[in-house]
């Protein structure tokens, strides 16, 4: 209470008061999560009974300073009797400052609660409707930025040289320097022992036991009629072996027989290594190459892309070294290997002299 305060000043001061509480009792309770709500209720009920006590305090204290002044002499009970103060307060008349008493005590502020907690309900539906719509702004700005990205890509891709179609003018030139055309090969795995199969046949080199025994043919075809021949000269019912399945066993064969030359080359075993280039579609490479030219006697030369030519020669020619006397001879092998030009990866194709 202020010195000074009228009962008037004072009933103003408490409303205002009671409007500040309400104020801090529903932000607190808007402000509350699940886990908080207790406490926050909680502490908005010690709130509004300690702003209730002490208005009601201040109520009581003003009043026992306005009956003291009633009964300060007789001379003014005589002049006042009207303002002489009850024996008891049971039997006292009601006057303004007894009405705000009974009031108080009777007011709180927990009938404003429900319509907080309504308001609190809406809130956080709101405040629901807000995440989601916040939601859907990243969802849109991260597709936005996907598709940026992709433009990004694809202006790149555009600013890049087409690999594929260098790759290929600088082959064709090589192949006309060389007087050589290209035979397509199934790019299905085998690809490398096709195009070598498809050489050997074009040479006249057996295939079967890689390199040895007799027969002629073309497109790979040698291994085929080699061993057709024998089945039918002991009276067996003629079987063709693909020509690339011969042409990988001689590899594996050459492979498993040097493999002291091979195994550095190696991360794996050299008979895991043997066994999956002999029965499976593993792709073949430098040491395929390598074995095969060993176990043919042939120098195998290779175009590449950029044009450049690399020549793969058995141990027994570099060693005597009798470069280009393989193709003198006409045991020099022609493949075409591509890095670009095709879509599931590395491939070779077989090269065969060009015709009028």
């Amino acid at each position: 209470m202020q010195d000074g305060e009228s009962l008037e000043q004072m009933q103003a001061r408490h409303r205002k008061e009671q409007r500040d509480l309400q104020s801090r009792v529903t932000n607190k309770k808007k402000n509350a999560t699940k886990k908080t709500r207790k406490f926050v209720n909680d502490e908005c009920a010690q709130l509004e009974r300690e702003l209730r006590e002490r208005q009601e305090g201040e109520v009581r204290a003003l009043r026992g300073e306005a009956d003291g002044l009633d009964t300060d002499g007789d001379d003014d009970d005589e002049q006042l009797p009207s303002r002489q103060p009850p024996r008891s307060e049971e039997d006292a008349p009601p006057t303004a400052a007894t009405d705000l008493a009974s009031k108080l005590a009777s007011a709180t502020l927990s009938p404003s609660q429900p319509a907080a907690k309504q308001g609190g309900g809406g809130e956080q539906k709101e405040q629901v409707k807000q995440k989601r719509n916040r939601q859907k702004e990243r969802l849109a700005r991260r597709a936005a930025e996907q598709e940026a990205a992709a433009a990004q890509a694809a202006s790149e891709a555009a600013a890049m040289p087409d690999e594929r179609a260098l790759e290929r003018r600088a082959m064709q030139a090589s192949f006309a320097a060389h007087a050589l055309r290209e035979h397509e090969i199934a790019p299905d795995g085998h690809c490398l022992f096709s195009a070598v199969a498809d050489q050997l046949g074009l040479n006249g080199i057996p295939l079967a036991e890689g390199g040895k025994g007799t027969g002629t043919g073309t497109d790979g075809e040698g291994a085929g009629v080699d061993m057709a021949v024998a089945q039918g000269e002991a009276g067996l019912k003629p079987k063709v072996e693909m020509p690339y399945r011969v042409v990988r066993r001689a590899a594996a064969d050459w492979i498993s027989g040097h493999r002291e030359v091979y195994e550095g080359f190696l991360e794996e075993g050299v008979d895991g290594y043997v066994e999956r280039i002999r029965d499976t579609a593993e792709w073949g490479g430098e040491l395929e190459l390598s074995a095969l030219a060993n176990a043919y006697g042939v120098e195998i030369r290779v175009v590449q892309g950029g044009g450049r030519v690399e020549v793969v020669k058995p141990e027994a020619q570099a060693a005597a070294g009798e470069e280009g006397k393989g193709e003198e001879k006409g045991k020099t092998l022609w493949l075409a290997y591509y890095r670009h030009g095709y879509g599931l990866g590395e491939h070779y194709n077989s090269l065969r002299k060009a015709g009028p």
